[in-house]
């Protein structure tokens, strides 16, 4: 048996004090203070959350063609006729207002090939398609400087409009294609390049008409030798 058994062994039991008891309390016990539903601002509802979202991004979007992306946030709030702290709400940082802004261009951009060909031909449809393109192109001029410092943090959003772009550019120029109205050697690719030098060729904020005679110019290519054409 070793020393450390040995004085293990031997040593007495502690005995254990038993505890004190506290003062009885002399009435009821005091409860957490509970807010009351007028002190605690209520959640909006959601459709006036989406309205107020809506709105900032509309008149974020003309803003940004009319004054650039550096505009004042505290600007763009009044102008959509919410307090700034609505804003921040929505979109935490100015970066998070551009997304929105780019990214909501580019759903319409893909709603646009959808709906059209419900109301127009095939050809028609394509032309007006690339109009609405163009005028893409200006909001995206007032927020090139933003979007160029996003591309590496973005890079997933930037993908997905090249993927919706050509998806929609495909979409019509196969119709098109296919009715005898425009080429058949021609790829989307090719069509959304010509677009985009559009745009930067005509980054005046007065060259509307020039832009809309340009992409004529290019749809006028598109027909040239088309079946239904010959």
């Amino acid at each position: 048996m070793t020393a450390l058994d040995t004085a293990e062994g031997s040593a007495a039991p502690v005995e254990k004090s038993a505890p004190v008891p506290g003062p009885t309390p002399s009435g009821p016990s005091e409860q957490p203070a509970v807010p009351s539903e007028a002190a605690t601002p209520r959640r909006p509802l959601r459709a006036d959350a989406q309205r107020n979202r809506d709105k900032l991004i509309e008149v974020a979007t003309s803003a940004f063609v009319r004054d650039g992306s550096d505009i004042a946030l505290e600007e763009i709030a009044r102008r959509a006729d919410v307090g700034i702290g609505t804003l921040y709400r929505h979109f935490p940082t100015r970066e998070a207002l551009v997304v929105a802004v780019y990214r909501k261009q580019i759903d319409d951009l893909g709603q646009l090939a959808h709906d059209l060909p419900l109301t127009h031909g095939p050809a028609d449809a394509l032309r007006l398609w690339m109009q609405g393109f163009v005028e893409y192109g200006a909001v995206k001029r007032g927020l090139v400087g933003l979007l160029k410092s996003m591309m590496e943090t973005e890079s997933d959003l930037f993908d997905q409009a090249r993927a919706t772009l050509r998806g929609s550019a495909g979409a019509l120029m196969k119709a098109a294609a296919e009715a005898g109205e425009i080429r058949p050697d021609f790829e989307p690719g090719d069509v959304i390049r010509a677009l985009g030098g559009i745009c930067m060729a005509t980054d005046r904020p007065d060259a509307g008409t020039s832009a809309l005679a340009l992409v004529d110019l290019v749809f006028d290519g598109l027909r040239y030798g088309a079946p239904a054409r010959s």
